[in-house]
């Protein structure tokens, strides 16, 4: 597995480690404008999400144009 894909899959796992990790977010304060941290915390991760997905997109199309740059034909099937 190479560097570029461990960063690709921790972009991708980032969201759901943090989400299923409730006892770091299950607790009123700090309230920020008003909202409980609860609920401003998990829409901070929505937006965090969107960003990692995006990140994790990009960095798939620039391995997929360097293997095929290098020849390579499997199509990222793993060896």
């Amino acid at each position: 597995m190479t560097p570029l894909r461990v960063a690709i899959a921790l972009c991708l796992i980032a969201p759901f480690v943090a989400m299923l990790w409730v006892g770091s977010y299950a607790k009123t304060d700090p309230v920020f404008i008003g909202i409980p941290f609860f609920y401003w915390y998990q829409m901070l991760w929505v937006l965090l999400s969107t960003a990692l997905t995006m990140t994790a997109y990009q960095l798939w199309q620039r391995d997929q144009r360097g293997r095929k740059a290098a020849g390579g034909t499997d199509g990222g099937a793993a060896k």
